[in-house]
């Protein structure tokens, strides 16, 4: 079982910065694509950025350009750098990793940061 842990969630101001952080269990940590997704209140979770173990990255449309998503295939970590945060970033933000050798096929999700955004 792949156990995630979330943390440096928070409440900012519009227009600050926030950064996350998973730690993953060490298990299979190199082949398996890392995602953060997102879900407010009444919304669908949405994947916000993922990366695969090579290091391609893929963001949503809303957060292009603002937000970063990076790992580190050593300490089994992967973070989200958020900039230029806006109120409609507000959610519960969920690390999530795929089974090993697959892009897409998420099997294993954290229990969750809540990310408030103040205007």
């Amino acid at each position: 079982q792949v156990q995630l842990v979330e943390s440096g969630g928070g409440l900012v101001q519009a227009g600050g910065s926030l950064r996350l952080s998973c730690a993953a269990s060490r298990s299979n940590f190199n082949s398996r694509t890392m995602g953060w997704y997102r879900q407010a209140p009444g919304k669908q979770r949405e994947l916000v950025a993922d990366i695969t173990s090579g290091g391609t990255t893929t963001y949503a449309d809303s957060v292009k350009g603002r937000f970063t998503i990076s790992r580190d295939n050593v300490k089994n970590t992967v973070a989200l750098q958020m900039n230029s945060l806006k109120p409609e970033d507000t959610a519960v933000y969920y690390c999530a990793a795929t089974k090993i050798l697959t892009r897409d096929e998420w099997a294993y999700w954290g229990q969750g940061t809540q990310v408030t955004v103040s205007s």
